[in-house]
């Protein structure tokens, strides 16, 4: 059936003010904006997805001072995590680490332990910018523009990227076209964020039920006639080039993109959840929180990026959001401080990304797909008398992916000189900078590298120079972090620095030997021997370690003479080392 373009335009207003989605996940297809050009243009098919942490995390109760522990509690002590020793104490990441870096997680947070075991998290202690003020609204521009508090730029920081790097392309003509076919940056949720924004550009949104829903939807809309205003599907000629002009013709041209965009996406969805890839993605929170709380929201936005990459979707740049954490109240049950709200968030974000980083591996996607969180500000040391925290400053980054270079950046509890807050170590600019000139640049001419850095985070005082050779208005300027690689070679080193098993000693051996092995956190040690059939035929030990180096004595007398397996395995970790019996 055929409608009038004035009916269209009478809909398209609801249409616009609530988002797209797919399998029920809200999802804001980006048109031309800062990302839109980005994936035609780049010369890898590496994927960036930022994490936004809704509300402002309290990082203190997710990554806890070991050092100075007994001053955590101290400043918080109705909301503080348990020490390590008590049940459901906090979970000791890296022993490996000098003392004043060591940490433990949230005991809600053992799917990122895992992570970080795997070489596949990295974290970064007191994130901020000067001046960080602890506002929702204003701190979440500041970290979206990629500028200083005093700045009030209408850009993102990665549409600074593009501004001059990709001009030719345009939006909505240029696109879809047979080099990209897809929407090149994609938002969840029914908010346009100003990190995707470029000066002068209008991002677009649609919204829809279903792919199915969202396909008929612009079937509907073909072929509309209006022979009284625009016979050609043209705005008037008469007022070519005047702004009204200009709007109408880029809601006009909607039809074609939101029927190529539906189709594309459907298609490659469907595609990617045909092929095998790890489902078992978390859905609830297991233990006490508030009702609306103990859903998983991670969860299905990561499976359909997963699915959508595993189909052949081009798109680089992805969005996901979790809220929730502004809790200046009830952040912990009054009778467990291990559980409550700010537990259950943790978790999720926790488990679902390792099940995400599970169906990349699965799928052979895990070598290009980066994860980065972003949260407005930290929460304030000091708890208050409600079980909560109020706004804060410097909090901590959580990186995720094979690509990062495991580990923890800055220092476990360093305090602002009041005591009020942490204080900041690294500027969120300079944390961003390394990301993209290692990860998203792909440049190996430094000048050229260090020109589109300046452009993406300018001295806003002079715009001619920038974070990399003259630094930005409030004096922040780049530095190399390691956070991230530019080649993925393996993180073998990492894991091998971190567990490991000693050559039993004496090798040949008769009647007793020694076995010397590490570990970087409490974890069930199995020592095994194993026949040349592969058939066990000893337990040397089988109970639980603290971190460090431990050494056993075992006796083999009963083993006849031939040559045998020992198997270390510690957690994900295993390792075999060859016995020689010799009677």
């Amino acid at each position: 059936m055929k409608q009038s373009r004035r009916d269209f335009l009478k809909k398209f207003p609801l249409a616009m003010s609530v988002p797209f989605t797919l399998a029920g996940t809200s999802i804001k297809v980006m048109g031309d904006n800062s990302l839109t050009r980005l994936a035609a243009a780049s010369k890898s098919d590496r994927v960036l997805i930022i994490l936004q942490m809704h509300g402002g995390n309290d990082g203190l109760n997710a990554v806890i001072p070991v050092d100075k522990y007994e001053l955590y509690y101290n400043k918080r002590p109705n909301i503080a995590i348990p020490n390590k020793n008590r049940s459901r104490g906090f979970v000791s990441l890296d022993g490996t680490l000098p003392l004043e870096k060591q940490v433990g997680f949230h005991p809600d947070m053992l799917g990122m332990k895992s992570l970080y075991d795997h070489a596949n998290l990295a974290v970064i202690q007191g994130v901020s910018y000067k001046k960080n003020n602890g506002s929702h609204f204003r701190g979440r521009d500041i970290w979206f523009m990629g500028g200083s508090a005093d700045d009030y730029l209408q850009s993102g920081w990665l549409g600074r990227y593009l501004q001059g790097e990709y001009a030719p392309l345009k939006y909505p003509q240029d696109f879809p076209n047979s080099d990209m076919k897809d929407p090149l940056a994609i938002e969840m949720g029914s908010d346009l964020s100003l990190v995707f924004h470029q000066e002068g550009n209008i991002p677009t949104s649609i919204a829809i039920n279903s792919p199915e829903s969202f396909a008929e939807l612009v079937e509907e809309l073909d072929g509309f006639v209006d022979e009284q205003i625009d016979p050609r599907g043209l705005p008037p000629q008469g007022l070519q080039g005047s702004p009204y002009y200009k709007e109408l013709e880029w809601i006009l041209s909607l039809e074609d993109k939101t029927k190529d965009y539906a189709a594309r996406l459907a298609e490659v969805y469907k595609k990617g959840d045909s092929m095998n890839g790890f489902n078992n993605y978390p859905k609830n929170y297991p233990y006490n929180a508030p009702k609306g709380s103990l859903t998983n929201p991670l969860s299905e936005q990561l499976k359909i990026i997963s699915r959508l990459l595993a189909g052949g979707c081009q798109t680089k740049v992805f969005l996901v959001k979790i809220g929730g954490f502004d809790t200046h109240a009830e952040q912990v049950e009054n009778y467990d401080t291990t559980m409550g709200s700010h537990a259950a968030l943790l978790h999720h974000i926790s488990s679902a990304m390792n099940a995400f980083q599970q169906d990349l591996r699965t799928r052979g996607l895990d070598d290009r797909v980066l994860t980065i969180t972003t949260s407005e500000f930290g929460r304030r040391v000091t708890s208050n008398g409600s079980y909560g925290t109020d706004h804060g400053t410097a909090g901590p980054m959580f990186i995720f992916g094979k690509g990062v270079k495991p580990g923890i950046q800055g220092d476990a509890f360093k305090l602002t000189p009041n005591g009020h807050n942490l204080d900041m170590q690294y500027d969120y600019r300079v944390v961003y900078a390394n990301i993209m000139r290692n990860w998203m640049l792909n440049e190996d001419d430094e000048a050229t590298a260090t020109a589109k850095l300046d452009k993406i985070f300018p001295n806003s005082e002079d715009p001619t120079k920038g974070i990399m050779t003259g630094g930005t208005a409030d004096g922040e300027t780049f530095f190399e972090m390691p956070i991230v690689s530019k080649v993925i070679t393996g993180n073998g080193d990492f894991i091998g620095d971190r567990f490991s098993m000693e050559d039993p000693y004496p090798n040949p051996a008769k009647d007793k030997i020694s076995i010397t092995f590490y570990l970087n956190s409490s974890y069930l040690v199995n020592i095994d021997v194993y026949n040349n059939q592969g058939k066990k035929v000893k337990t040397l030990t089988s109970k639980e370690y603290t971190p460090g180096s431990h050494t056993i004595e075992a006796d083999v007398s009963a083993l006849e003479t031939g040559t045998y397996i020992c198997e270390y395995k510690c957690g994900f970790f295993k390792q075999a080392k060859k016995l020689v019996i010799s009677k």
